[in-house]
């Protein structure tokens, strides 16, 4: 009866999850006209807070198409589109009210998490549950409709949800002419396939009331995908207990479902391709590693952070056959992906359309947490100077150092086992030291981290992914739930120094791994007595 304790109470809350995402579907209000009107709303009266503009707080937000009246009326307002993603400066995320729950279930799981790593480091924690396929099931069940619970329940990010959605419009009615029809979109090709997807469906009957929930299903979907991945990896490593542990610390974790459920926005997607990238890697399949490396800088311009990772390893093997699979594979993936949104366009386009993305954020930090905002720099433009460098020079000198880094660890184990932490040290390095960082760039580190974990069973590497669960959800939750500013107050400034740290941690745990061999054992809850730590 004991050991069942565990399955019938997973069985109750999924009973419990399920009704709570049928009834908040069921009283669901995100009616299209609703939305819109709500939406225009926020776009005109977000910008006046200040809070997230570069300066004119009102621009590309709202346009007059009268002059004021002698009276000292103004005359009407004309509402304007949004020329680009920066145009939506104003926007707040969402009601606080959803904040105070979410703040309390993070405390509880973060909490829980701390005490576990504590328990487990010190041999304590016994899993002794039956981890049998309900168990497993029953969990990626519950971590499902728990998000769509959030998603309807919580409006998102409106700016962004307000741009994928007349974007997913676009894409549904001509997507061979997307980019021509649509100049706000700042998105490289592959995610507007999504995007269409999603437009077709919602236009079939009423299920276009629910049009901002289906903008938030891919990232569920990915956030669900992710978590089985993770124990799948983790079951060739570790115990069937261990691993459903392991799998539940990824699908409940505030980090992960705050950018999916309640923000709206795509980073799971973009992370479950990384992560399928680095694991192809891991198992020597190249071609395969090379073709989601090039579908991740197809989504977004981020994945080129974690593409050096495919490049050490390819210098590590020597093999020219290899090499030349890489790029034959990466070639066709771009190929596929470009070519249907290439027709009557300049050839030029796709690379005009990276660059405008990059150059529209022109900040030290925009709202990253990390360590130009520790020094006060969030939105200030990166041409300023900082001692003798400008910012975007620092930025630029500190990517180069943690890419060199990064690369020398690799070469000194010689092992594509270390793939996961040279590509957490990519990402936790280059949002905490460079220019132009957002605030959801740090998400891969929460994935990574932990898979990092999986293969090296350093325990050191799961404290990094709590640091960086931690970190990475107080920045999300501060820029959705709370009215930040351009200037920091004590608890974002104590984040951006705890990023600092944590990365500087994982610079150390990475360097004892690759040079020292010095490894803090995890061995007393693998699946085996003959697996090791030795990588």
């Amino acid at each position: 009866m004991g050991k069942n304790v565990v399955k019938y109470s997973l069985a109750f809350v999924l009973v419990l999850s399920v009704i709570l995402s049928v009834y908040s579907l069921y009283h669901y209000s995100g009616s299209t006209e609703g939305f819109r009107r709500n939406f225009q709303h926020s776009f005109t009266q977000g910008s006046t807070n200040g809070s997230w503009g570069s300066g004119n707080t009102n621009q590309g937000v709202w346009q007059r198409s009268n002059p004021p009246q002698g009276n000292g009326q103004s005359g009407q307002s004309q509402w304007q589109m949004p020329r680009s993603r920066g145009d939506f400066g104003g926007f707040r995320g969402t009601s606080s009210k959803y904040g105070v729950y979410i703040m309390a279930y993070s405390a509880i799981v973060f909490l829980l998490f701390i005490l576990s790593y504590y328990a487990l480091k010190n041999k304590k924690l016994k899993l002794d549950f039956q981890s049998d396929k309900f168990t497993i099931i029953a969990l990626f069940l519950i971590g499902f409709f728990m998000r769509v619970y959030i998603a309807a329940t919580i409006e998102g990010f409106s700016g962004d949800i307000g741009l994928f959605r007349s974007w997913a419009q676009s894409a549904s009615q001509d997507i061979l002419n997307f980019y021509k029809n649509t100049p706000s979109c700042d998105y490289p090709p592959l995610y507007i396939y999504a995007l269409y997807l999603i437009g077709k469906i919602a236009s079939i009957g009423n299920l276009s009331h629910y049009y901002n929930v289906f903008l938030k299903f891919p990232s569920i979907l990915a956030d669900v995908a992710s978590s089985y991945i993770i124990y799948k990896i983790a079951k060739k490593h570790f115990t069937k207990n261990v691993s459903a542990f392991i799998s539940a610390l990824y699908i409940f974790n505030p980090a992960v479902f705050i950018n999916s459920s309640a923000w709206g926005q795509v980073d799971s997607f973009f992370t479950l391709l990384i992560i399928a990238a680095v694991y192809f890697l891991s198992e020597k399949k190249i071609g395969l590693s090379s073709a989601f490396f090039t579908a991740a800088v197809l989504m977004k311009p981020q994945g080129i952070i974690f593409a050096p990772v495919l490049l050490f390893e390819l210098i590590n093997e020597r093999s020219l056959k290899s090499f030349l699979k890489a790029i034959a594979l990466s070639a066709l993936t771009a190929l596929l992906v470009i070519i249907p949104f290439s027709i009557g366009q300049d050839p030029m386009w796709i690379l005009n359309l990276y660059a405008k993305t990059i150059s529209e954020y022109p900040y030290a930090s925009v709202n990253g947490f990390n360590f130009f905002a520790l020094l006060g720099a969030n939105y200030v433009n990166d041409s300023s100077t900082l001692l003798i460098f400008s910012y975007s020079v620092w930025g630029f000198v500190f990517i180069v150092f943690t890419t060199a880094f990064s690369w020398f660890t690799y070469i000194k184990i010689k092992n594509s086992n270390f793939a996961f932490v040279s590509a957490l040290i990519q990402i936790a390095g280059v949002f905490t030291f460079s220019t132009g960082m957002h605030e959801r760039y740090l998400f891969p580190a929460v994935a990574l981290a932990i898979l990092a974990f999986l293969y090296i069973k350093d325990i050191r590497l799961l404290g990094l992914f709590i640091g960086f669960s931690v970190t990475s959800y107080l920045n999300m939750y501060y820029v959705l739930f709370t009215n930040l500013g351009m200037s920091f107050g004590f608890v974002p400034m104590m984040i951006s120094l705890l990023n600092v740290v944590l990365t500087i941690y994982l610079a150390k745990v990475a360097y004892d791994i690759a040079v020292l061999n010095k490894v803090y054992s995890f061995d007393e809850y693998a699946a085996s007595h003959e697996i090791h730590t030795n990588i």
